[in-house]
């Protein structure tokens, strides 16, 4: 689109819209609650939040009606709201699945405690398999992870090949530090049913960490002698040989494999073409791909036109106003304070093993959906804040991964605590699931802690791992109170410092429908 193209108006989201405006003027309880359900469907929840409050103030015995705004609050992340919408519904109707299963969620969100509420929606339930994964996650936010590894290791033993279970058990084990034990889940089950392919590749996966890629290979050549030379199996081995910089090796896998449909192998790839010093064949793969791929592709194209003196690098990331830097104490809680909410977040003893950080620990689920006071002042800076780098940004532009049409509403897909101790950092990585992504610095290392040489830095626009030689776009000096936004598609890395606590807050901002 141009810039100077109106843009298309989204039909189901009209529809929708007009079905909103129809039902609120006939008051008909039933045709709100279609009209809702079309409004959750097509991204219409911000239209149809209005009128569902009238009509449960006119239906205030209808738990449907309160289940929908429930419904509405939670997509828009109004959590508040929603738990109090959903605890209506649940008086109303308190044998009803979905509205238990609500209420649990929501609850969840919203950091207040919900274990007993997943056990209900569970009583009510007991087939809906994703309930137990959910009432799992409530109990180690409630500090009984030991035990859920234990309750979760005796159903694995009736059913083994339960693969999210598994999944589950290895994350926990990882981060309470069981490194070398964390997948032994998993190691049981093969060795039960060294048929299952699925068990093989999930397994596997659980091992795709830097530091595991040659316990992969392991796993690897088992699964092959189980099941065969299997295309996918063949694509993990490439995968993990060329993280491993076993670049000779990986080359003739690749060839077997052929096709490229599956993403994590698509980046592989394309991580070994520039590692092979190809990235113009890297950036032919990447813009064959956008279409598939998306903004998964961005990131490589943004290397390999730097390495190439393609000027289209200038187009995605050239642009000095998307990197925005912003210091917003007068915006925050009081930083000491907001210190310690975040610390009690941080249950684990290690890093996740599937994130970029090293050395420290991340807090579990959306960090900014919580209720305590804290939290819910940090988010209105936030979105403040988001909402006037938005503005400065330039128009839109045709195919851009940021300077896209539609800016709002700001909601976030993904929201977290990371803590760092000496030595800690951040590896080169993206978020290309995001729009903007973002630094919030709460706590840091005084200066004679920190080290020298930009010890503890943010690194925007550099992948060392891939482009050793490629310097940075920018790079930012941590203070606390201090917000960084980037595109979410740009290289971003931390580098590591010698002492004491770099405790931040980060968040992916959404794309907007």
């Amino acid at each position: 689109m141009s810039e100077t193209e109106q843009p298309v108006l989204n039909p189901s989201k009209t529809a929708a819209r007009q079905m909103i405006q129809e039902a609120a003027a006939s008051r008909n309880a039933q045709a709100m609650l279609e009209a809702g359900a079309e409004a959750l469907q097509t991204g219409a929840q911000a239209d149809a939040i209005g009128p569902v409050e009238t009509a449960v103030r006119e239906y205030p015995d209808n738990a449907r009606l309160w289940q929908l705004l429930g419904l509405l609050d939670r997509d828009l992340q109004n959590l508040g709201p929603a738990v109090e919408a959903f605890r209506k519904a649940a008086q109303l109707a308190p044998r009803d699945a979905m509205i238990a299963n609500g209420l649990a969620c929501v609850s969840f969100e919203a950091g207040l405690p919900a274990a007993e509420l997943f056990e209900r929606a569970i009583e009510l339930d007991p087939d809906d398999r994703a309930l137990w994964l959910r009432l799992a996650a409530a109990w180690v936010e409630e500090g009984q992870a030991a035990a859920v590894i234990s309750g979760l290791e005796e159903e694995l033993a009736q059913d083994p090949g339960w693969i999210e279970w598994h999944k589950q058990v290895a994350a926990l084990r990882w981060q309470l530090g069981d490194r070398q034990g964390f997948a032994s889940s998993f190691e049981r089950a093969v060795r039960a049913a060294p048929r299952n392919g699925e068990l093989w590749k999930a397994y596997i996966a659980a091992l795709s960490h830097d530091k595991l890629h040659e316990r992969a290979l392991s796993v690897i050549e088992r699964a092959k002698s189980a099941l065969g030379p299997l295309a996918e199996l063949e694509a993990a081995e490439a995968v993990a040989r060329t993280e491993l910089g076993q670049l000779d090796a990986a080359a003739p896998l690749f060839a077997r494999v052929g096709s490229l449909q599956d993403l994590s192998v698509l980046v592989a790839y394309l991580r070994f073409l520039i590692l092979t010093g190809r990235p113009d064949e890297a950036a032919a793969v990447a813009e064959s791909n956008i279409q598939q791929a998306g903004n998964w592709m961005f990131p490589y194209l943004s290397l390999c036109w730097r390495l190439l003196g393609d000027p289209r690098w200038e187009w995605l990331e050239g642009d000095p106003s998307f990197i925005g830097v912003y210091d917003i104490s007068a915006d925050l809680p009081d930083l000491a304070r907001l210190s310690e909410r975040l610390r009690l977040l941080h249950r684990s003893n290690v890093e996740p093993v599937d994130q970029s950080l090293r050395g420290g620990t991340q807090t579990n689920g959306e960090l900014l959906t919580r209720l305590e006071p804290e939290i819910r002042q940090l988010r209105e800076g936030l979105v403040k804040t988001i909402e006037r780098h938005v503005a400065q940004l330039p128009p839109p532009r045709e195919g851009h991964p940021l300077l896209i049409e539609r800016r709002s509403p700001i909601l976030f897909s993904g929201s977290w605590s990371v803590r760092l101790a000496g030595g800690g950092r951040h590896i080169d990585h993206v978020h290309p699931a995001g729009w903007i992504s973002s630094a919030l610095y709460v706590n840091l290392p005084d200066e004679s802690q920190r080290g020298a040489n930009q010890a503890g830095w943010l690194s925007l626009g550099e992948a060392k791992d891939l482009c050793p030689g490629l310097a940075p776009i920018q790079v930012v000096e941590p203070k606390p109170g201090r917000l960084v936004l980037f595109p979410s598609t740009m290289w971003h890395g931390t580098r590591p410092f010698e002492a004491g606590e770099r405790l931040t807050v980060a968040f992916d901002v959404r794309r907007p429908d």
